[in-house]
């Protein structure tokens, strides 16, 4: 069984590869210009796929990781990840909150197919309550559902934003957490023009639940983290651009720095307000995209002592 899960991982990483440029591409369903930059300056670090020691259940949507070394305590934190690879969600919750689950959630390209499923307020209702159910289960009634962080790199964010347009869910989830994956279309569509260096307005609605997150962070009542490279699509919205109009709503100004980042990523800028972080990496490449997501424990690293907070 460990040797066929290998195999697996193996497989899911070279199809990544191959798979690389049409991920790129596919932050929003619009088709995006490709970028021409070939990135060889930093090192783009890499994992093989490890096998993290745990239990896997599918649940109606996603698929539940406990860790090997779960602990059971009596509010578990509950990290919630959209797209990116699975065996890197479970590899550093194993290894970095192993007191914590993970659900692992990957519906394909775009991020048209995330938001469609979870648009649904039921989707997410029954994925918590599953959860909660297989708790109760393995600690025989003793642990349920803590803090809730989800997780989301590149096109997972259209699955963040249905599950917080529910308030119900709203109230829920304590933290996000978006890895190069804030996106959002132009009032003038997909070719805006370019004054100077006035960037095109972009459409409020595709942002307004994320600006709300976002102030409830900087006032403390919630934890949100947004990262993102200088990659331009050119369709629609950057993250570079999306981070800017955040910002612009929270009258918040970035720091300039020029720090290593996580596997080798370089950190240019950054924010911080109480429970609101952003940060910006240089980058406008395929493998400056990448580095996102491979840097999920770093990203969770520094929720780690949140989420385990009691609730």
């Amino acid at each position: 069984m460990r040797a066929l899960f290998r195999l697996l991982c193996a497989i899911f990483l070279v199809m990544s590869h191959i798979e690389l440029a049409l991920l790129f591409a596919s932050a929003q369903s619009l088709s995006q210009n490709p970028s021409p930059m070939v990135e060889s300056t930093r090192p783009h670090l890499r994992i093989d796929p490890p096998v993290a020691d745990g239990n896997r259940e599918a649940l109606t949507v996603g698929t539940l990781f406990v860790p090997g070394n779960f602990g059971g305590s009596e509010f578990v934190p509950i990290v919630v990840q959209f797209h990116g690879a699975f065996w890197l969600g479970e590899h550093y919750v194993s290894t970095l909150i192993p007191e914590a689950v993970l659900v692992s959630v990957q519906l394909g390209s775009g991020s048209r197919v995330y938001n469609d499923v979870f648009e649904n307020p039921m989707v997410f209702t029954t994925m918590i309550k599953e959860v909660n159910q297989a708790l109760a289960w393995i600690t025989d009634g003793y642990s349920r559902g803590g803090r809730i962080l989800l997780s989301s790199f590149s096109a997972g964010y259209g699955a963040t934003r249905a599950i917080l347009g529910n308030p119900e869910h709203y109230d829920r989830v304590d933290g996000i957490l978006l890895a190069d994956g804030l996106h959002a279309s132009y009032v003038d569509g997909s070719s805006p023009p370019r004054l100077g260096e006035v960037a095109p307005k972009v459409i409020p609605e595709d942002l307004a639940v994320f600006v709300r997150f976002a102030r409830d962070a900087a006032s403390g009542q919630k934890r949100m983290w947004v990262t993102h490279s200088e990659v331009f699509p050119g369709t629609y919205a950057s993250t570079t651009e999306t981070a800017d109009y955040l910002l612009g709503q929270l009258d918040l100004s970035r720091t300039a720095v020029l720090v290593e980042g996580p596997h080798g990523m370089q950190q240019l800028s950054k924010v911080q307000q109480n429970g609101f972080y952003l940060d910006g990496f240089a980058g406008n490449s395929a493998p400056d995209h990448l580095d996102h997501s491979f840097a999920l424990g770093e990203w969770l690293l520094r929720a780690r002592s949140w989420l385990r907070s009691r609730r």
